[in-house]
């Protein structure tokens, strides 16, 4: 398979090193980064499969969101090849949620604008635009004024706003930056069920990174615990039961015995 250019190269096409596992969708070949001569990443390789969600979970300054950054092409990596189904990042509909919300959102637009603006970007005809977003409207049960701007929402409403926006061009991967970490318990609840109910009717790929152990197992197919820096690879942890997941599942059997080996990697890894 000839591998893509990383976002930031302008080098011609090369072959890949090692090929992609079965049912991948983004495949990462010797990604690496380092900060003032320091190494994060070296000869770093990941494959996210196709159509599941990957929780990114590690030690702090491991590189977790930096790690997501490459792939989604804000932040350019010293070396390294990344594919999205054997495209370039160019060729590729990504949607991003940023941790930061307030920030994210342009507060010179109302909420239903701020969702409406990519599908706007891209060219997309009044109608359909407006189609869209109440179909999104619909999947997320939006029940506060979408005509309102931002700075006259609670957190939970733009960081929903947020998200809706990102699932608007219905990416073929979205990126979560800790998309619960401002968000108290009963919202943390209703954007969980929202993303599954996304995930379970697109079958878009996700990846979250999460600093909250719950979270990072709750959502995920796939767990990728990571070591302290240099970074590379602690353990990929498996989470195989079904969705929809309800708040009960954090009592499943299953959901322990998972969270327990993902405590045990973690703590493995801190003590290193």
């Amino acid at each position: 398979m000839n591998a893509s250019l990383s976002p930031s190269s302008e080098a011609p096409h090369t072959v890949l090193t090692l090929p992609p596992a079965p049912r991948t969708h983004v495949t990462v070949r010797g990604l690496s980064k380092a900060f003032a001569g320091s190494p994060l990443y070296t000869d770093f390789n990941l494959d996210l499969p196709r159509g599941q969600i990957v929780s990114i979970f590690g030690p702090n300054g491991c590189g977790k969101s930096t790690l997501m950054n490459m792939i989604a092409g804000l932040m350019p990596p010293d070396a390294g090849e990344i594919l999205f189904d054997g495209k370039t990042l160019r060729e590729t509909r990504i949607g991003y949620v940023f941790q930061n919300y307030r920030d994210a959102l342009f507060p010179w637009l109302s909420a239903w604008d701020n969702i409406a603006y990519p599908l706007r970007r891209g060219g997309m005809k009044p109608a359909a635009v407006r189609a869209r977003v109440e179909q999104l409207m619909a999947l997320f049960e939006i029940r506060f004024d979408l005509a309102r701007y931002p700075y006259e929402l609670s957190g939970g409403q733009q960081q929903t706003v947020c998200i809706m926006r990102a699932l608007a061009t219905e990416p073929e991967v979205l990126f979560l930056d800790e998309p619960f970490s401002a968000l108290d318990f009963e919202m943390t609840l209703f954007i969980r069920a929202k993303l599954q109910e996304a995930h379970l009717a697109t079958g878009v790929t996700m990846v979250i990174v999460s600093h909250d152990l719950e979270d990072a197992v709750f959502l995920a197919d796939r767990i990728l615990l990571l070591t302290r820096r240099p970074t590379r690879i602690a353990e990929i942890v498996p989470f195989d039961l079904p969705r929809p997941r309800s708040p009960e599942v954090m009592s499943d059997p299953e959901f322990v015995r998972v969270k327990a080996r993902t405590l045990e990697v973690f703590r493995r890894e801190v003590a290193a």
